[in-house]
């Protein structure tokens, strides 16, 4: 089945608003072939955007697919100017878009690198309203010690001082896809890196730019703490999923053996493939694990 079509329907677009004034949110929807199914919400990693999952729903076309692209991603609104862009005020955003598609019942969540972080820690969060969570290449969010705090605000605020806004002129579309195979989470091969730029590019008066908003590259000032991680790891309820790359994104072997320890209920499959794998490498791997562990 080739990506665009999903049990003979094709993908639509859906706006989520959000509240207080935040702006929208784009989601990409996949139909599924059976509607009663608990839907999925699906969540895309740094500097990505719904488009990740192009190759992978189509592979799973039982359910239904939202593909949200997260705030300053792909079609989303940008936070409003002088906003930075802090992990936790995504979950006020993955939040509302679960009050859109499953207001009343418990939903699937699919996160890829920071995508996954972000669903791990609602999981924990509000766990009546996850029941299964699979992880992409992601185990949760990068975290900062105490002793380690005045040095990285410090870096975060000398950084933000010196941001100039703007958006960057892009020649033409080969160049902006030369620059996202060479990307800053792993190389990607060209189809897999135009697929993402199809998405994060606005084209006026004749000249591209980038859409993805230039204030996600600025050092977070506030980060979790690994115990605020381990607590919500400990609070999921639901069956858990987590797929890696055998030539994934490296994480801290001691942390990672400490959240692994932390889920209930988790199983772990390592495929072929770098930190993309679900997009570039391993598509139809990634979803018959997926599929193995929805029938479980």
């Amino acid at each position: 089945m080739s990506a665009g079509t999903h049990g003979g329907n094709s993908p639509r677009e859906q706006a989520v608003h959000l509240p207080h004034g935040r702006g929208q949110v784009a989601v990409k929807v996949w139909p599924g072939v059976l509607p009663k199914s608990e839907p999925v919400l699906a969540v895309h990693g740094w500097m990505d955007n719904a488009a990740t999952f192009d190759r992978l729903a189509p592979l799973l076309p039982q359910v239904t697919w939202h593909a949200m692209d997260l705030a300053g991603h792909g079609l989303s609104d940008s936070r409003p100017d002088g906003y930075r862009y802090h992990n936790a005020d995504y979950l006020d955003d993955l939040l509302a878009v679960m009050d859109a598609i499953a207001p009343d019942r418990p939903l699937r969540l699919l996160g890829h690198s920071l995508g996954a972080g972000l669903c791990l820690l609602l999981a924990g969060i509000f766990p009546e309203r996850v029941s299964r969570l699979v992880l992409i290449e992601g185990l949760g969010p990068l975290t900062a010690t105490p002793d380690d705090y005045a040095s990285q605000a410090r870096d975060a605020l000398d950084s933000w001082s010196r941001f100039q806004p703007g958006r960057r002129i892009i020649p033409d579309m080969d160049t902006a896809v030369q620059a996202r195979m060479n990307g800053l989470t792993g190389a990607l091969s060209e189809p897999a890196a135009r697929l993402l730029c199809e998405r994060s590019l606005r084209q006026e008066s004749g000249t591209l730019s980038w859409r993805t908003d230039k204030r996600l590259r600025q050092s977070s000032l506030m980060r979790f703490s690994e115990a605020q991680v381990l607590s919500c790891i400990r609070a999921i309820t639901a069956p858990t999923l987590l797929v890696r790359g055998e030539s994934g994104m490296p994480f801290d072997h001691a942390l990672a053996q400490a959240r692994v320890a932390a889920f209930r209920d988790l199983a772990v499959v390592s495929l072929p493939g770098g930190h993309h794998l679900h997009l570039d490498e391993s598509p139809e791997a990634v979803a018959a694990a997926i599929a193995g562990f929805w029938a479980d």
